[in-house]
């Protein structure tokens, strides 16, 4: 046998869905987390995290064992009774997180009796589904999750808890800068759905099937969908009324007595959310977030925990996946053994808004760079004082809390070394030059192309000014 060369090269890629982040796609990820995160902190959210992966019965608990094919199951190779559990053909215990609202679960009933109401988390975390990548979708993505559980169980605090949970999801969108033109917000109810199916006599567990297959309508064609269904033993009155062909969007103010093909709790539902103070209508508006609004009976939600109000945002062409998803799940703590709690939530994924906002123009290089901009780079001039200088004046910055480079190259032509301080995006050049021997330092701000000397040891308090500056016309130029 021959014995592996050691000096052969090999080269290698990521797994087939998963993503590596370079520099400039970390200052674009780290972009969108720092959006997510700041409007969830606006809102009163609070953040949580749980464990990469969790025991596989905690998943096949919310979604039944169908889930396990979707899932990168996970055992350690160093627990012998795991390893043998493998050998056996078996599932492994654990499994990387496809979604965290089973960890939330968790996490709420085991300490509800102690946790202050409501309780309103936030998370971003990685998930992981074993999958076929296509666009929109990958093996692994970054989501935003907002949950807002526990509001006391009466109509109009539900309502305010649907329209806040919603309200976050909107003032997301809109700091990325997206309208209602680009993103419309969508919402359903699964309770109407579920009264429309059985009034044309299919069984509770003919419905929970239903509802998956509904949630497939806007992925197939109307002529696939009415084989199927007519293969589900439809009538030809129940595969027109969820036709996809036939279906449209209404705003929140249309009389529901107008809208063709909604059942009586469809109106009802509607009805109430228009009239009552607390209901959908007057929150919507009195969060200013009606524009974004409008009614679709195609909005399903396949997932069977969902027990009420269901919503996403999708961009307003229809060319991309859904960019979020949620919807109420009041029954969904108390199955996971903590005590009956109303609750809805939402989830949004970075891989489709990220195509969303690439397309819209909306993640333009000094937009996602603006924080990670360094407040200063270093030049010297390449005489010894301005060498000295230059190791003692960058430490001194970054003691100070100020995010400073200086080259590594062996050139000491300031030009060239200007250049490098654009390229690195600095917002400010401070160069070491022969004016140092008589204690002065330029200071070069770099978006404007000012020079300016300054005394030596007032340089902190001057780069202090100039940066201060610039915040102050790039939130003039941003409020224009």
């Amino acid at each position: 046998m021959t014995a592996p060369n050691s000096n052969a090269k090999k080269t290698f890629q990521a797994p087939k869905g998963m993503r590596d982040f370079y520099p400039a796609d970390m200052a674009v990820r780290r972009y969108i987390e720092g959006v997510w995160r700041q409007v969830s902190i606006n809102h009163g959210f609070e953040e949580i995290e749980g464990p990469m992966f969790e025991s596989l019965d905690l998943y096949t608990h919310k979604s039944g064992p169908g889930i396990v094919s979707e899932l990168f199951q996970v055992f350690s190779g160093k627990d012998e009774a795991e390893i043998e559990q493998i050998r056996q053909g078996k599932d492994a215990p654990f499994a990387l997180r496809p979604e965290f609202t089973p960890t939330l679960a968790r996490m709420v009933a085991a300490r509800a009796a102690q946790l202050p109401k409501p309780i309103k988390w936030f998370t971003i975390p990685n998930h992981f589904r074993a999958e076929r990548p296509q666009r929109g979708r990958l093996r692994e993505f970054m989501q935003w999750n907002v949950d807002f559980i526990g509001v006391d169980d009466d109509r109009v605090f539900e309502a305010i808890a649907d329209v806040h949970t919603m309200g976050v999801l909107v003032g997301a969108l809109e700091r990325f800068g997206l309208t209602p033109v680009d993103v419309r917000l969508k919402f359903g109810h699964r309770l109407a759905i579920r009264e429309r199916l059985g009034l044309h006599g299919r069984t509770p567990d003919q419905i929970e099937d239903d509802l998956v297959f509904l949630d497939t309508r806007q992925k197939i064609s109307s002529d696939s969908f009415r084989t199927q269904a007519t293969e589900r033993g439809w009538s030809e009155e129940l595969i027109r009324l969820f036709d996809p062909d036939h279906q449209s969007t209404v705003p929140l103010h249309l009389d529901p007595e107008k809208i063709d093909g909604l059942s009586d709790s469809e109106k009802e539902f509607m009805r109430q959310k228009q009239n009552a103070r607390g209901d959908l209508q007057y929150e919507v508006r009195s969060h200013g977030i009606a524009e974004w609004c409008e009614f679709d009976s195609m909005i399903i939600r396949g997932l069977a925990y969902y027990t009420g109000l269901v919503f996403e945002a999708h961009e307003a062409s229809g060319g991309e996946r859904a960019i979020a998803g949620g919807g109420r799940y009041d029954k969904l703590i108390e199955s996971f053994g903590g005590p009956s709690m109303t609750a809805c939530g939402f989830g949004m994924g970075d891989v489709v808004l990220g195509l969303l906002l690439h397309e819209k123009g909306l993640l333009p290089e000094d937009v996602y760079m603006r924080e990670l901009r360094p407040h200063a780079f270093v030049i010297s001039s390449g005489d010894d004082a301005a060498e000295q200088e230059l190791r003692k004046l960058v430490a001194e910055l970054r003691r100070a809390g100020y995010h400073v480079r200086h080259t590594y190259r062996s050139t000491r032509n300031v030009g060239k070394l200007l250049g490098e301080a654009g390229k690195n995006h600095a917002r400010t050049a401070i160069i070491l030059d022969e004016k140092l021997n008589e204690g002065l330092i330029n200071i070069k701000d770099l978006n404007t192309g000012e020079q300016s000397e300054y005394p030596r040891g007032g340089v902190e308090a001057a780069l202090c000014e100039i940066l201060a500056q610039q915040d102050q016309q790039e939130d003039r130029a941003a409020g224009s």
